[in-house]
């Protein structure tokens, strides 16, 4: 399955949306969402002992300039690898 985190990890079910994710599942981080990945949050450390394939979208970091502060364990993608992971997955589970 296919998860987007598409708003902060603190006005979602963070917790649920943890303990939801499954071995094959891939999240994307995108829109306010991508401050889940950043060095030094709290909400990493969970996010990345998760087994999901963990993402975050390249624009959405560039237009909050955090780029340079995503996790290193957190692949940076674009529009067309977005395209791709919904090919990929049959559902998809937005938060």
């Amino acid at each position: 399955m296919l998860h987007t985190l598409n708003s902060s990890p603190f006005q979602c079910d963070y917790t649920l949306l943890l303990r939801m994710l499954q071995p094959g599942d891939d999240l994307l981080l995108m829109q306010d969402g991508v401050l889940a990945g950043l060095q030094g949050s709290n909400m990493l450390a969970p996010l990345l002992n998760s087994p999901a394939r963990i993402w975050a979208l390249r624009d959405d970091l560039l237009a909050r300039g955090l780029t340079a502060q995503l996790s290193p364990e957190i692949t940076a993608i674009d529009y067309n690898d977005f395209v791709t992971l919904t090919l990929n997955h049959k559902q998809q589970m937005p938060w």
